[in-house]
């Protein structure tokens, strides 16, 4: 594809040499450009993309992307006179349009759903390809686990939302598999970001808001975090937003040229649940689904569900999916790491998830409390390199509604473990809440499943999913179900 017709759709370009270049490959790592290739220089948290120009060059690129504000003359002076400079305004949106372009708009060849909020992203996501694919549809699935088309994994993410480019190549991908509906996660940081701008959404949903990602390297504030996440709702036509949420209710008021339907259990809203049942193992609830009341049963328990279940049930219907379809796949769906119940020899009831917000902690704990009779042992630590402001108040929280806390570490990053495990103890320490501190995580939940019986539930809070434990920027293996069960079989 030429140059010129990749740059389309960018305003307020300056151009240096050719646009009559023939491009066959881009990115933003100079270590993935190839002969005749575009370099996208974005200026990072970390790293800054324009001290890779050069080597970009020798590895093929034929044309530079800039950022005005990040170039200087001497940067400019060293450049081969047959290489093409472009210089943008946001160098991230430049590599979203032009990834767009390369890959011909794949989004604009399928249903694109995107699904933003703090909480319950991904298991509104699953609950949706579930339900699709009920009804018969070839549905693809990008977000926080993996990336799915159909049954078949392509790979497991590293993070909510991919790059722009290989957000494009993924769709592309599906395009050409010939998927009917995309669902994906919209992080805040991919909206904030431009990851996902020149994407076609025909749906978006806004599942709640509250207290997270707030620090240097996401948002500076809760405004920027909510101001983030609304940019999906400019981008897309039809949405359906959580009518007990404070902060999604304003929604409509701030886009009204999209269309809003709203779902919730306490407020007046077009799509109600009633009648909830909450147990240890399922939640149901009855809901307008056409002209009929129907019972709905997920097996995956907690208030949160409902609202899940209510997010996906609106796109099911908007799509073509009938009653039936709708039951039975709420009924089958299961979502690694999120309320995740770990079989075990010993009848313990061991629950996984990744709830690592203040928010998401509150309603987990809350909900195994009204289920379990015996006592809540909470297991939980904080992420490094991530809002500080939190872990207090998470000690708070698990110190006053577990019976038990055993504060460990998370994913310490670059931050030492025990710095981290005594500003969440500053919290708990505010509670009359009974407590231990052990750092090593896996010795944590060795406590956990030594000290409990079977009436008993330990929550595994933090993790969910990830497969990993990152230390000191590797990624150490560490899955909490192999964990669990090597513990109990006595093999640690």
């Amino acid at each position: 594809m030429k140059l010129k017709e990749l740059l389309i759709g960018i305003e307020g370009l300056k151009v240096k040499g050719s646009l009559e270049l023939e491009i066959t490959n881009l990115d933003k790592d100079s270590r993935n450009i190839k002969e005749n290739g575009l370099f996208v220089a974005i200026n990072g948290y970390s790293q800054d993309g324009h001290q890779y120009v050069q080597k970009a060059i020798e590895n093929g690129a034929v044309a530079v992307i800039l950022q005005k504000d990040s170039i200087n003359a001497e940067l400019v002076k060293k450049l081969p006179e047959s290489i093409t400079i472009v210089v943008a305004e946001d160098t991230r949106y430049a590599l979203a349009i032009c990834s767009c372009n390369f890959y011909d708009n794949p989004s604009r060849k399928f249903k694109l759903i995107g699904i933003t909020g703090t909480k319950g992203k991904t298991t509104t996501t699953y609950m949706v390809k579930k339900i699709l694919e009920k009804a018969g549809k070839k549905v693809g699935l990008i977000g926080t686990i993996a990336t799915y088309i159909g049954d078949k994994k392509l790979e497991d993410s590293d993070r909510t939302t991919p790059e722009s480019n290989k957000l494009q190549a993924i769709f592309d991908k599906m395009a050409k598999e010939k998927v009917d509906v995309v669902v994906m996660e919209v992080s805040s940081q991919s909206l904030k970001l431009n990851r996902v701008a020149g994407c076609n959404f025909d749906i978006g949903v806004f599942t709640n808001f509250s207290k997270d990602h707030i620090s240097k390297n996401e948002h500076p504030d809760m405004e920027d975090y909510f101001n983030s996440k609304a940019k999906l709702f400019k981008m897309c036509k039809t949405a359906y937003i959580n009518a007990d949420d404070f902060m999604s209710a304003k929604l409509p008021k701030l886009i009204p040229e999209c269309n809003f339907t709203t779902y919730g259990i306490d407020n007046s809203c077009n799509v109600l649940a009633k009648d909830i049942t909450i147990t240890n193992s399922y939640v149901d609830f009855k809901v307008k689904i056409g002209q009929k009341n129907e019972r709905i049963k997920t097996c995956i328990p907690g208030r949160f569900s409902v609202y899940n279940s209510l997010a996906a049930i609106c796109i099911g219907t908007a799509l073509g999916a009938n009653a039936d379809q709708i039951k039975e796949a709420l009924e089958e769906v299961r979502v690694p790491g999120r309320s995740e119940l770990v079989d075990n020899k010993k009848g313990l009831t061991i629950m996984i998830d990744y709830a690592h917000s203040p928010e998401s902690l509150e309603n987990i704990l809350n909900a195994v409390k009204s289920y379990t009779r015996g006592r809540v042992i909470s297991v939980f630590g904080c992420g490094g390199d991530r809002d500080t402001s939190k872990r207090p108040i998470m000690g708070e929280i698990s110190g006053r509604i577990a019976d038990f806390t055993i504060i460990t570490s998370d994913n310490p990053r670059t931050e030492e473990p025990s710095k981290i495990t005594e500003q969440i103890e500053e919290g708990i320490k505010k509670t009359k809440g009974k407590y231990t501190v052990i750092v090593d995580r896996t010795e944590a939940i060795k406590e956990a499943i030594n000290m409990a019986d079977k009436k008993d539930i330990i929550v595994l809070a933090g993790k969910g999913h990830e497969p990993y434990q990152e230390i000191n920027g590797v990624k150490y293996p560490f899955d909490e179900r192999i964990i669990t069960q090597k513990i109990i079989d006595g093999e640690i």
